[in-house]
């Protein structure tokens, strides 16, 4: 049994990174809402817990606490931000509207050497203070500390910027240490997390594969399992997981909406079907889906519209499947906080999931998520101890819907063809150009690239002649958390050769642009 971190979330749109920092130093961690029932708290037995933050306020009559047993269960508690805020009006101190609100940069300084941020620190101020570098997200302010707790940092518009109460091991930051903008965030939830909290490090993808395969044979036993396999990273480790654990017991569904990436049907097959050995139906649905999206321009609306051909093409070929008596999905730890978040209050949904829920009540099948624990890195870091190849479970993220949302206003077969062909200049350029400075290729220092078809036409003049032809878009970003993202800087000798390959070798397209947008105020998909 893993030792556990519970984070009780009160809506932040950041809550899913302080899970991931503490997975990444190797100790498991769930998110919960934070009204969760006292039974569930104690059940869940955590070595510690962190309140996240939120955007409510809690000065507010009605605003969102923390269940009481959470100060005392005698484990430690870390409130951040909201959190921070709520902890001291719980225990006894008071918080007040600021005057001056803070987001983004700060500078705080440490005091009184608490176990929480003693040697933590990025510089020395000129009267020797120490420093420290993070990134601030509100409006309200503790006024006054609970009983037992000490000033642990400031800021000149915050005075109690973070305090402490170490004979309890109840700490709160006003800051938010999750993200990489605080500098020492990482070293800040270690001190917290393995320290304070003595959890043990034990959360480890080598070992969870022992432990997933029992489970799933478990839970399966002899009986069939289907699986719809996409060809992207969550649907491909899910596949190759169950695969190690019930073999041919498993079948796969592949289905081709056509609106898949140049030749990756065809990748998937060899992959799975003949390296692997896996069972998979390869069904080419193409024609019906891109008949149901003729006229179709709305993003949502296209996502639905496919969302539910995929279901009905998915059930026509499970109902051949008579022994079979398991649906898995390749649902990820993301999709289970964001579809769990979803009418809370704080909690936003910025864009539909097309694999959690739906299929199993249609299908009378019962449910087998093997990934539902897990964030995105652990499961590119499974798929690579399963044997998959690096270069498919390290590709840049592409959305179910595929190039559904990636054709701006009504898909077409002929948008596709030409995106398609258009994408795969982008991304194969990116593969081939080495950095000088870092030696690796562009298309590892960029987190996701991809090219965006724009319905509208441009004039143009190729020889003697005038065109006037399509448009398409390239995108490129880099970034930690895919929360926020920054357009990468490529070289312009690449831009200006990946343009000249799309036009020259494209007909039909006439004109390249790059989009230098960051997230926010942009997303990173275009629809």
């Amino acid at each position: 049994m893993h030792d556990k971190i519970l984070i009780l979330d009160f809506g932040s749109q950041v809550t899913q990174l302080i899970a991931r920092r503490i997975r990444e130093s190797h100790v498991y961690s769930e998110i919960h809402p934070y009204d969760v029932d006292e039974v569930f708290i104690r059940e869940f037995a955590p070595k510690g817990i962190i309140l996240s933050g939120g955007p409510n306020s809690v000065t507010e009559a009605g605003s969102p606490r923390a269940p009481q047993i959470v100060f005392d269960l005698g484990v430690p508690v870390l409130g951040i931000c909201y959190g921070m805020q709520t902890m001291a009006d719980q225990l006894g101190g008071k918080v007040e509207l600021g005057l001056l609100r803070e987001f983004g940069y700060a500078e705080v300084r440490a005091h009184n050497h608490t176990s929480f941020l003693n040697d933590i620190e990025d510089f020395r101020d000129a009267d020797g203070h120490g420093m420290l570098k993070v990134w601030m997200s509100h409006g309200d302010k503790v006024a006054d500390m609970p009983a037992g707790f000490r000033l642990m940092a400031s800021t000149p518009s915050c005075p109690i910027a973070a305090m402490a109460d170490d004979e309890r091991r109840f700490y709160g930051l006003q800051w938010h240490p999750e993200v990489t903008h605080t500098v020492q965030g990482r070293a800040m939830l270690d001190r917290f997390v393995l320290e304070l909290c003595g959890a043990n490090p034990d959360w480890e993808m080598g070992h969870y594969i022992d432990e997933a395969v029992d489970k799933i044979r478990e839970q399966v036993g002899d009986e069939h399992v289907i699986l719809g396999l996409s060809g992207g990273v969550d649907s491909s480790v899910a596949a190759a997981l169950l695969h190690r654990a019930i073999g041919d017991q498993l079948t796969c569904v592949f289905v081709d909406h056509g609106l898949l990436r140049l030749n990756e049907a065809e990748q998937v097959m060899s992959t799975f079907a003949d390296h692997l050995g896996v069972k998979v139906i390869h069904v080419d649905a193409s024609a019906e889906f891109l008949s149901k999206l003729a006229g179709v321009s709305d993003p949502e609306a296209k996502r639905k519209i496919i969302g539910a051909e995929f279901v009905e093409v998915f059930q026509a070929e499970a109902n051949k499947l008579t022994d079979a008596k398991w649906l898995a999905q390749g649902t990820i730890y993301p999709d289970v906080i964001e579809s769990a978040g979803k009418g809370k209050k704080g909690a936003h949904t910025i864009k539909s999931h097309h694999n959690v829920g739906g299929l199993p009540e249609t299908l009378n099948l019962k449910l087998l998520e093997p990934l539902r624990e897990l964030f995105k890195d652990e499961v590119r870091e499974l798929g690579v101890k399963l044997g998959l190849p690096p270069a498919m479970v390290y590709r840049h993220p592409f959305p179910g819907p595929g190039l559904g949302v990636r054709i701006l206003g009504e898909v077409k077969r002929e948008f596709a063809e030409l995106l398609r062909r258009a994408d795969a200049i982008f991304i194969e350029t990116l593969r081939t150009t080495i950095d000088q400075e870092t030696g690796k290729s562009w298309y590892d220092l960029t987190s996701q690239a991809f090219a965006v078809f724009l319905p509208v036409k441009s004039v143009g003049v190729m020889g003697d002649g005038r065109t006037y032809e399509y448009v398409v878009a390239l995108r490129a970003v880099q970034t930690l958390d895919f929360m926020t993202a920054q357009w990468a800087h490529l070289p312009h000798e690449l831009l200006g050769h990946v343009s000249n390959r799309i036009i020259n070798e494209v007909r039909g397209i006439n004109r390249v642009v790059y989009d230098i947008s960051g997230k926010p105020p942009a997303t990173i998909e275009w629809e």
